[in-house]
């Protein structure tokens, strides 16, 4: 194997402070097996790791779960991050925030927060998310506005609410978003363990792409409108978080430092606690996250690809989940001796031949038998 080059600095610290949550969604991309993981680090600990990650050089935090509003400390963890000099984004269901808590967040020094709904209407957001939570999200939307916060709106994608993108984007502009992510859903976790349900037409990708370049051209700037495309209908793989161990520093809320949210589930990789290592040592050290930068384990058809150094190789979750190879080609990409795999859950997909499998929503049971 080549020498891995040393890596710059993780300039993104994804702290994943709880995978508690009073959501279930079906998409949700927390590990199956997130009930095995209970024992969270205190609040101390993440002040350590907030200021090993500043001097590392990190300079954006995503404060992320679960639901890390569940956290009673997440005030602290805020001042401390405004403090060493981090722009903050809170990942957010909306659940559990109040009035007087998002003036104790923004005078904390909190700058930004991200809201996630599940679809348009209250009976399919609540549906979706197996919670009664319509009603609170309006009403965050409204708190997030009075503090000065940028508007910024999350919806995943997927076949049951793909075709509700014309008015998801009208409710999102009706709000006043700034910002409004359309993310297909991407196949891990919980996800791909509700594949066969969730995986959208090739004909509504289609018109939901039509939808959002019409509300583009209508709108032109007054709220920026990025869709994501899924990588499961494009054929292309995609970098693994900007390239595995190159970025993102992910800190799971036991503490184990992961390049990226889902690189658990791979086997015989260790990943290092930041309980027992610095992370200097863990970001330029530890064999977890130099197993994958760069190209030098490749193997073929990676190996000789004209892309590599673009794509780089894609994703490893994603390889490990399909073809049960970490090291194999992502699937997605046309090159990829077990694309055909992919091929087959899409025409599967245009063939509405999968519904019949009951949903499996994410909670703490479900979590404990996957983990069994």
């Amino acid at each position: 194997m080549k020498p891995v080059t040393r890596p710059g600095p993780p300039l993104w610290l994804l702290a994943e402070l709880t995978y508690r949550c009073p959501l279930h969604c079906v998409f949700c991309f927390n590990p199956l097996e997130f009930a095995r993981h209970e024992e969270e680090l205190g609040t101390d600990d993440w002040l350590r790791v907030l200021r090993e990650a500043r001097a590392l050089g990190a300079v954006q935090l995503g404060l992320s779960g679960g639901e890390p509003l569940l956290r009673d400390d997440l005030e602290t963890i805020v001042a401390e991050a405004h403090r060493l000099g981090f722009y903050s984004n809170l990942l957010t269901s909306g659940v559990g925030l109040t009035a007087e808590r998002a003036r104790a967040l923004r005078q904390a020094g909190l700058d930004h927060v991200q809201l996630s709904f599940q679809d348009s209407t209250r009976e399919m957001n609540d549906f979706l998310s197996h919670t009664k939570t319509f009603e609170l999200k309006n009403r965050v939307a409204g708190l997030i506005r009075e503090q000065g916060w940028p508007m910024v709106m999350n919806v995943v994608l997927h076949r049951l609410n793909i075709d509700h993108v014309d008015r998801i984007i009208a409710m999102a502009h009706e709000m006043g978003a700034g910002y409004l992510e359309l993310a297909n859903t991407q196949y891990y976790s919980w996800a791909f363990l509700n594949r066969s349900q969730l995986l959208p037409t090739h004909e509504q990708l289609r018109r939901a792409e039509e939808c959002v370049e019409a509300w583009r051209a209508r709108l032109d700037g007054a709220m920026r409108i990025l869709f994501v495309a899924p990588d499961y209908h494009e054929g292309t793989a995609k970098r693994c978080v900007n390239g595995w161990g190159s970025t993102l520093l992910n800190v799971a809320p036991d503490g184990v430092a992961l390049p990226c949210h889902t690189a658990r589930m791979l086997p015989g990789l260790a990943f290092p606690s930041v309980r027992e290592h610095g992370l200097h040592d863990i970001w330029y050290g530890s064999e977890g996250f130099e197993r994958y930068r760069g190209t030098g384990w490749m193997k073929e058809p990676c190996a000789s690809c004209e892309h590599r150094e673009q794509d780089l190789g894609g994703c490893r979750c994603q390889a490990w989940l399909v073809a049960h190879d970490a090291e194999a080609a992502d699937p997605v990409c046309r090159k990829s001796p077990h694309h055909e795999a992919i091929l087959r859950a899409v025409a599967e997909a245009d063939a509405g031949a999968a519904v019949e499998r009951p949903l499996v929503f994410r909670d703490r049971r479900e979590s404990l038998r996957q983990g069994a």
